[in-house]
């Protein structure tokens, strides 16, 4: 007979998670990208606005940064001691403020944080030339995000420190693009070779609409920077949009040997695909949309035994809880991951750019 210490025990026992989902442990990676802080060095100051500013030289050193701090955070404690971050979230943001936030927290600087712009000069009609100007005294770096497209542009013109683009409107989400890659990467480190054999290459279904999604427009443009990686990427959609991509959009992404296609029978196609990228949202004026007709993975899915999944998250219904604990959700590893690319690039951006190979 079973004794209530021991009960207590087995249930303890049963309900016990990992750490996080999908295997995220960075070693393999870290493996296959040889080592070459060189490249890192051009970022010192500079601002991060879209994915079409780096390539795959620099990706691949920040990625192999972050993988270091991801294996060992504690050996990378305090390079930005004494750095400030301005963190200006004028739209509300859960994941990308908080990962941010503790990107820096980990580094060792220090956060001044606005989440609300009613309580700014903004709201007061001050122009945000005006506000990068007086960001320029207070910290070391800007982490902003807001529903406008222009807002970030208009406060460049002032700024003399770093600003980095968490998200402006329907425009750009880049550092999301990154961790996305990072994740992609550490499940398939092989596909970090210039010259991917064909066997290995990968098959992935984007779940969204490129010129109405910032996540989705910064993931094809950092696709691009890597087009032997993938055999093909399929935009899925449901139909209700008449145009899926702005001008010269999709001729940007073909013309960098990126193997683009589009297809509203999703259903048909995502039991085929090694990698499904799911969004819930598009951003329409002032507003959050769905897709007129809901696309939905859930338990009775039927995905490839292999297949992983991504979102960049807040979910909704579209992806049920059923697949938490499945080896399918890759999902939570893509957030976790997340910090450790920000923690690289903020390194790369705010620290002497002679230190960033030392602690390379």
């Amino acid at each position: 007979m079973v004794n209530e210490q021991e009960l207590k025990e087995t249930v303890i026992f049963e309900r016990k998670k990992p750490d996080v989902f999908g295997d995220a442990h960075p070693k393999a990676l870290l493996r296959q990208i040889i080592e070459n802080g060189e490249y890192l060095m051009p970022l010192d100051n500079q601002h991060v606005v879209s994915s079409d500013q780096f390539d795959s030289n620099t990706l691949l050193q920040l990625f192999r940064l972050a993988a270091k701090f991801e294996s060992n955070p504690q050996r990378f404690s305090t390079p930005l001691q004494g750095k400030i971050l301005i963190s200006a979230f004028y739209e509300p943001s859960t994941r990308t403020r908080l990962s941010f936030e503790s990107a820096w927290h980990r580094l060792g600087g220090d956060i001044m944080s606005i989440t609300d712009r009613s309580t700014t000069g903004i709201a007061k009609g001050e122009s945000l030339f005006d506000v990068g100007e007086m960001f320029n005294n207070y910290g070391d770096c800007v982490v902003l995000r807001d529903r406008d497209v222009q807002s970030l542009f208009e406060m460049i013109e002032s700024l003399r420190i770093p600003i980095i683009n968490a998200g402006n409107g329907i425009d750009e989400h880049p550092t999301q693009a990154m961790a996305d890659l990072y994740t992609i990467f550490k499940w398939r480190p092989e596909l970090v070779l210039k010259d991917v054999p064909e066997n290995k290459k990968i098959r992935i279904g984007v779940i969204g609409v490129p010129n109405m999604m910032r996540t989705v427009r910064s993931l094809l443009k950092i696709f691009a920077i890597f087009p032997q990686a993938f055999s093909e990427v399929i935009i899925m959609h449901d139909g209700s949009n008449d145009e899926i991509f702005d001008p010269e959009q999709l001729e940007q992404l073909k013309k960098a040997g990126l193997n683009v296609t589009e297809t509203t029978k999703v259903r048909k196609l995502i039991t085929e695909l090694d990698v499904i990228y799911i969004n819930s949202i598009a951003w329409i004026g002032d507003t959050y949309t769905h897709f007129q007709e809901k696309i939905r993975l859930d338990g009775k899915t039927k995905l490839k035994e292999s297949a992983i999944v991504l979102h960049p998250l807040a979910r909704g219904d579209e992806l049920s809880t059923e697949l938490d604990e499945t080896q399918h959700n890759w999902y939570f590893a893509q957030a976790r991951g997340a910090v450790f690319v920000r923690m690289a690039l903020l390194t790369c951006l705010v620290q002497r750019a002679e230190r960033v190979i030392d602690v390379i």
